[in-house]
């Protein structure tokens, strides 16, 4: 769905239309994406109890969205990363540094008590500013 200033992203979850939201919007030089849990394909969690693989995987799809909305890694300006167990935040790190190391964009790191599924240890959410679009 497209309009003159507003592009919606959607990634096929089931939870979009339920609960009225999308993976990414763009209006103008701003892309904002949803927070961002470790779905696979077919719906499962990914690699569960492994902070990291299913980090990487939440950052491939903030990273797929962003470029369906016109954006990459390198326009990415704030990260917020959300886990049930703070104490693990090295693994996540792991997975932002491999993506971000060069970018280096704002990050908050949080604990939160749960998420919708009890499987997912960590989301994120990534904001991204596309300079050529200002």
């Amino acid at each position: 769905m497209t309009t003159s200033s507003r592009r919606l992203v959607s990634s096929g979850s089931p939870l979009e239309p339920q609960i009225g939201f999308s993976r990414a919007v763009r209006s103008g030089a701003y892309v904002c994406v949803a927070g961002t849990a470790a779905i696979a394909d077919d719906g499962s969690t990914t690699a569960p109890g492994d902070v990291y693989a299913q980090s990487v995987r939440c950052l491939d799809i903030a990273e797929q969205a962003l470029r369906e909305a016109g954006a990459s890694l390198d326009h990415v300006v704030r990260t917020r990363v959300m886990l049930t167990d703070v104490t693990r935040w090295h693994e996540a790190a792991r997975a932002h540094g491999e993506r971000f190391a060069q970018v280096r964009p704002a990050c908050t790191f949080a604990e939160v008590s749960r998420f919708i599924d009890p499987e997912w240890l960590v989301e994120f959410e990534v904001d991204a500013l596309i300079p050529d679009a200002i």
